[in-house]
């Protein structure tokens, strides 16, 4: 259990940085007393959701790829490959940066702004967007660093976009007059600020990357999109939920959009430790599969589950205190108020369940079976997600669609779980090859709950 707690308090000190920025953005617009500018941000940040997924399946394939070279002591084939995922990197930046700049009001209309909302939201978007190639390459060379085992200076990076952000933001909103502009340019310059932070010491202490060769480039684009494409689908599949919900919410207004823009931000700040277990506990899963120390695996599970619990206890009493404070400093009006309230009571204790989702999801990848982890996100944030919002908006309004998105999580926490368990046992019990990623075939006699592995 010291492990697994270590492992995650440490990196969870990075991904607060990352949650940050997007919290003091929120944080200093609605100092200005506008509820649209917030809902316009709110609107915007779901779609730039999207953009920031797409990175993060960018920098698995890089940490992945760079670090399997690396162990095998072949650098000059790591800077090789690391070349080939920038540039694949910071040509789908530009693709798909390009196609939400010119779609931008389209989107917005799918997502359901409207009015002097969405011009607000199309203008931030359209000042943040063409950075998405500075993202892509601050995020894949953080997966680099990450690869040479250097996760000070990968840390290093994202610390210092928020310390970016949070100094230009009132500088640029309040200081230049700026107001929402002020907010986009000082994200653009946190990612700037991240990707020079990240490059630097690959430069420096690495030596950097190889020349492009267009030969080796096309022959790496298959072990790229290999990992990468499972990646992002998984991470895509979680933002494809926030578009539900922030379509649900938006016909009861902006002043409930700003609320739910809150939530929004707020959630990945307070669950930050549970977001960083399920990258921390990973390793510790794959290092004993690879050791077939099968009940090792199940006591690292069963832990993180139990840490994950007293975790989501100490949050849920947190925010019952402190959900008015949090209304007053976002200066929300009654109907954002009522959302922040609900979230306290009833979404963060259920919280629970998207992390045994993220626990799960991380022993699947380390168990050889990365592709249940992409259809249970799919499917928790598709059919988990849309019957239980429309049902809970037409019930309870603006705070019944969130606390519908929070109850049809739930089946899929536990059924993540429950498969995690079960496939150990298959393990086990030699019902599943643990060299080969296809599908668990079911013996005779095999148990069929988790209840029933021995105990440890």
């Amino acid at each position: 259990m010291r492990h697994i707690v270590v492992m995650s308090l440490s990196a969870s000190a990075g991904l607060v940085s990352i949650f940050l920025v997007d919290f003091v953005d929120l944080f200093f617009i609605s100092l200005l007393g506008h509820a649209e500018l917030a809902a316009a941000v709110g609107f915007a940040g779901t779609l730039l959701f999207f953009n920031m997924s797409i990175t993060i399946g960018l920098m698995i394939a890089m940490s992945a790829l760079a670090a399997q070279r690396i162990g095998r002591g072949e650098t000059d084939e790591a800077r090789r490959i690391a070349t080939s995922v920038v540039t694949v990197g910071i040509v789908i930046g530009v693709v798909v940066g390009g196609a939400f700049w010119l779609s931008a009001p389209v989107l917005l209309d799918l997502i359901g702004a409207v009015g002097e909302t969405k011009a607000l939201a199309v203008r931030y978007l359209r000042i943040v967007v063409p950075t998405l190639p500075i993202m892509a390459l601050a995020m894949v060379c953080s997966g680099l660093l990450r690869a040479h085992g250097d996760a000070r200076r990968a840390m290093n990076a994202t610390l210092a976009a928020g310390a970016v952000n949070a100094v230009l933001d009132p500088i640029l909103i309040f200081g230049l007059g700026l107001g929402l502009d002020g907010a986009a340019l000082a994200s653009v310059a946190a990612r700037l600020a991240m990707a020079a932070t990240a490059l630097y010491p690959i430069i420096k202490h690495y030596g950097g990357f190889a020349r492009f060769d267009a030969d080796h480039f096309r022959g790496d684009l298959r072990p790229i999109f290999g990992i990468a494409a499972p990646a992002i689908l998984t991470n895509v599949a979680t933002p494809v939920g926030a578009f539900i919900v922030t379509r649900a919410i938006a016909p009861f207004g902006d002043a409930a959009v700003a609320g739910y823009a809150v939530v929004g931000r707020l959630t990945p700040l307070a669950f930050c430790v549970i977001f960083a277990l399920s990258g921390a506990v990973g390793p510790i899963i794959g290092q004993n599969f690879g050791a077939r120390d099968y009940p090792r695996v199940r006591e690292t599970l069963r832990k993180s589950m139990l840490f994950t619990g007293a975790y989501t206890v100490i949050i849920w009493l947190a925010l019952l205190l402190l959900n008015g404070l949090v209304a007053d400093w976002f200066s929300l009006q009654e109907a954002g108020r009522t959302l922040i309230f609900w979230f306290a009571v009833v979404v963060a204790p259920l919280f629970f369940f998207n992390g045994a989702l993220f626990i799960a999801n991380a022993s699947f990848n380390n168990l050889n079976r990365p592709v249940w982890s992409t259809w249970l996100n799919w499917g928790k944030n598709t059919v988990g997600v849309a019957p239980f919002v429309w049902l809970g908006a037409i019930w309870g309004g603006a705070p019944g669609a969130l606390i519908g998105q929070a109850v049809g999580g739930i089946f899929f926490g536990l059924l993540g779980v429950w498969l995690g368990f079960w496939l150990i046992t298959a393990y086990e019990k030699g019902a599943a090859d643990p060299d080969k990623g296809s599908s668990v075939k079911l013996l005779r006699g095999q148990p069929t709950s988790p209840l029933s592995s021995p105990r440890v």
